[in-house]
């Protein structure tokens, strides 16, 4: 996939993730008590944007480097369906059990290793592709240091 339309519309797609998981990991770090899962998370949100900065800029070198091809409605179409199976549904809240909340950071980090795993699969640009895949090894870092925690909390509720 080089169309340079189909590119942009995944990235930006990508950028709003990493915009939403942001939002997320600030507002959960404002609800644990335990400050240190409390600065992990607010790391976390950090990292996010990191990733949005490194997404924003490749999407510039493809308007600088890549000239507009003709636009394909089949991979388009492709793209489009691809991206539902990306998207971890929170109901737009925050109100649930700390434990609950860990979970649903972990499947929304695995959502966005597999997007970001995918992505690089229909990328040619090789840079971009590194890129992806240097991004999907920071979400799952996230994902396990979610698991970390979770079995952490776990352990305390057997020793109580």
């Amino acid at each position: 996939m080089s169309e340079p339309d189909a590119i942009d519309e995944i990235l930006e797609f990508a950028i709003s993730r990493e915009v939403e998981a942001n939002e997320f990991y600030t507002a959960l770090a404002d609800r644990v008590s335990n400050s240190a899962m409390s600065r992990l998370l607010k790391d976390l949100a950090e990292e996010e944007l990191e990733h949005k900065t490194k997404l924003e800029l490749e999407i510039m070198k493809i308007g600088d480097v890549v000239q507009q091809a003709p636009r394909s409605p089949d991979a388009d179409e492709k793209a489009r369906l691809k991206i539902s199976d990306y998207i971890v549904e929170d109901g737009g809240q925050l109100d649930m059990e700390y434990e609950d909340l860990l979970l649903l950071g972990m499947k929304k980090e695995k959502a966005s290793f597999r997007l970001y795993i995918d992505l690089a699969e229909m990328i040619d640009d090789k840079q971009l592709h590194e890129t992806l895949l240097e991004i999907a090894e920071e979400e799952a870092r996230h994902k396990m240091r979610f698991e970390i925690e979770y079995d952490n909390l776990l352990q305390r509720r057997q020793h109580r």
